[in-house]
């Protein structure tokens, strides 16, 4: 923290000279225009906006003037009746030996009515979770000064791989998060921030004196922390905020606050039944998306050539098949093939009901992971069927997870999990953690799911690393609802990690991740599947590759027909004019039957919205053909796919 002037004394002036009043107010205005939203949605009082604004603009940290930091001294009365004592015990801050307060030592106090009650608190340190640990490593200082704010014991110049090991399990405790709303996909991942020493030692309160807020100012392209009083506080007292800010719902709050408040949560059923409708409908109404009317299935002639329209590449650089043709109108065509989610189905039934699409109303049940979860367990109970991952919904089925967490914790089971975005690709904000605290604190980031982490999969012997982990992804064809037609395509593909598997070293993206086509500095491993069938039964002589694929097939059926077996919006709707393509992301593990026999277990990881079908096209230029005929032509015979249903 740097502190400006005297307890009396207005902030001291940086950078520019004064503005006239009209220039003061333009900035004002200007200020208002640009951050009015965010410092809206942050619940800031607009009385401070033009004190923050000055704060901002001259890199004013003047906190030091009205607050310091106490440490605590718990007194303890020794026995027989001997005089006390002050000892120094051991108490966490969070996670420090020592305690700490903030208290307000202005002497006259703090009113929050004045303008110049809001504060600028520094970070210490940002990253993101997949760089923590390089960053410490690397990072002149930062070890040790995460060590110390987070009292953990340091020996040493040099980074410990003990040291960063407990600053990455103690940063649970001090972590915040933002997340940029502008930018590509990974710039949109979330943000993680440790505050300064000084907002660092703000302790939690249920009815706290203060809010903090982070802020992105954008002129300078930083980030604070803001902070402001709640009330009216006298010298001498403690400034605290809400750790859980928001929360109402006292089990939730329990639960929230575990990484500073232990407790117990084995009283809490661990089970996840299906979501009630409402929930369904609820997603419904949030996806935007109108459900269509019934219509009549569409009936052309056998030598109809069907005008599409699309936005996907590879279709217009791989589609050659003669009954079709592209157009560049989309009111020609009979087909849109959208690269992006269609929503009005109800216009475009009542419309041009003819018109095919690559997509059906309500098929994010089967593409967000959430969703997914959710309608598995028509197929398995409330735990879910075999072939999907244990897993909870981190915003709706928080208390059952941790109840879970410390059941399998007593009992002494593996406990390694995955955090994962709802509807996030290519593994990115994705998080493999055995930290119940990490996984309560992902919850505050973007929307996530916890499924549990393959601790025993089947692994894969490459000659030139060793045995690594691998998954395997299968394009179906979904061409009808009622009645249920699904289609394989007969071609499979692979993807390999680049490390040896091994239960450590969970940040290390090359030994437990798969996806690594999207990084032109990482090695990607190509096998192709007719390569790859031998070499498994090779190495797995008593799993013949057909056996395994039939088990993979058999949760796919599963799957759909959960997905297909209520209607919109707890199913996918039955809607005549509705095709698609699907990419299904699965891992095998090893798993024991009750008989004894041990055996390989599918396990499906997601299902994928029009998927990205490079490899497909470029190894097999039939694909699109056999596509667009097995679902549009309804003439699948000569094409390269198996139906399931």
């Amino acid at each position: 923290m740097e502190a400006d002037g005297g307890p009396g004394d207005p902030p001291a002036e940086r950078g520019s000279p004064g503005l006239t009043p009209e220039e003061g107010a333009r900035a004002r205005a200007e200020f208002a225009a640009l951050h009015g939203p965010a410092l809206r949605a942050s619940g800031v009082p607009e009385r401070y906006w033009g004190r923050l604004l000055h704060k901002l603009e001259h890199e004013v940290f003047d906190a030091g003037e009205m607050f310091g930091i106490m440490q605590v001294e718990e007194v303890e009365e020794e026995s027989e009746g001997e005089a006390a004592r002050e000892v120094r015990r051991k108490k966490p801050n969070p996670g420090s030996e020592l305690c700490y307060k903030v208290i307000v030592t202005s002497e006259n106090g703090l009113q929050a009515a004045n303008p110049n009650s809001i504060f600028l608190i520094d970070h210490a340190w940002t990253c993101r979770v997949e760089h923590a640990r390089q960053q410490l490593q690397q990072v002149p200082g930062l070890l040790h000064r995460m060590a110390n704010l987070m009292g953990v014991e340091f020996h040493g110049e040099l980074p410990s791989a003990e040291a960063v090991d407990l600053v990455l399990e103690e940063m649970w405790r001090f972590n915040q998060t933002y997340q940029l709303s502008h930018g590509t996909a990974e710039e949109k991942v979330p943000v993680w921030y440790i505050m300064d020493e000084f907002g660092s030692r703000i302790q939690h309160s249920d009815t706290p004196s203060f809010a903090t807020a982070p802020f992105f100012y954008m002129p300078q392209q930083v980030a604070y922390t803001l902070l402001w009083p709640l009330r009216d506080l006298d010298t001498g007292e403690e400034v605290t905020r809400d750790f859980a800010y928001g929360e109402a719902d006292p089990l939730i709050r329990r639960c929230r606050l575990l990484p500073w408040v232990p407790a117990d949560m084995l009283d809490v059923s661990s089970s996840t039944p299906e979501p009630p409708d409402q929930h369904y409908q609820a997603i419904l109404e949030e996806n935007k998306e109108k459900l269509p009317l019934a219509i009549s299935p569409v009936a052309y002639p056998r030598d109809h050539v069907f005008r599409v329209y699309t936005d996907v590449q590879q279709v217009l650089s791989h589609l050659t098949h003669p009954r079709f043709t592209f157009t560049q109108s989309e009111a020609d065509a009979d087909i849109l093939y959208n690269f992006s989610h269609f929503k009005d189905y109800r216009r475009l039934s009542q419309e041009r009901p003819n018109v095919l699409l690559n997509q059906f109303p309500c098929e994010n049940l089967l593409t967000v992971k959430d969703c997914l979860a959710s309608i598995a367990r028509r197929a398995g109970g409330p735990e879910g069927p075999a072939w999907l991952p244990r897993t909870f919904n981190l915003r709706t089925e928080l208390p059952q997870f941790v109840s879970y967490f410390q059941q399998r914790e007593r009992r002494g089971q593996d406990n390694h999990w995955i955090c994962k975005p709802w509807n996030l690709a290519r593994s990115l904000d994705t998080h493999i953690t055995r930290s119940l605290h990490s996984v309560i604190r992902h919850r505050e980031s973007t929307p996530k799911v916890v499924s549990k982490y393959i601790e025993s999969p089947v692994l894969f012997l490459r000659e030139d690393v060793g045995k690594v982990k691998f998954d395997v992804r299968y394009v179906v064809l979904l061409r009808s609802v009622k009645p249920l037609t699904l289609f394989v395509y007969d071609v499979f593909w692979l993807r390999f990690s680049n490390r040896p598997f091994a239960l450590d070293d969970l940040d290390d993206y090359e030994k437990h991740f798969t996806v690594m086509n999207y990084d032109p500095e990482v090695v990607l491993k190509q096998v192709h599947y007719d390569e790859f069938i031998p070499e498994f039964e090779k190495q797995y002589p008593e799993f013949p590759w057909k056996s395994v694929q039939g088990e993979i097939f058999q949760a796919f059926t599963e799957l759909f027909q959960a997905a297909c077996a209520k209607p919109p919006p707890l199913g996918l709707c039955d809607y005549a004019s509705s095709r698609a393509v699907y990419a299904i992301d699965l891992m095998l593990k090893w798993d024991d039957r009750p008989d004894g026999r041990r055996v390989m277990q599918p396990q499906i990881l997601e299902v994928n919205f029009n998927p990205d079908c490079e490899r497909a096209c470029r190894y097999h230029p039939t694909f699109f053909n056999d596509v667009f005929s097995t679902l549009y032509l309804d003439e699948p015979s000569n094409c390269h796919v198996s139906r399931l249903v």
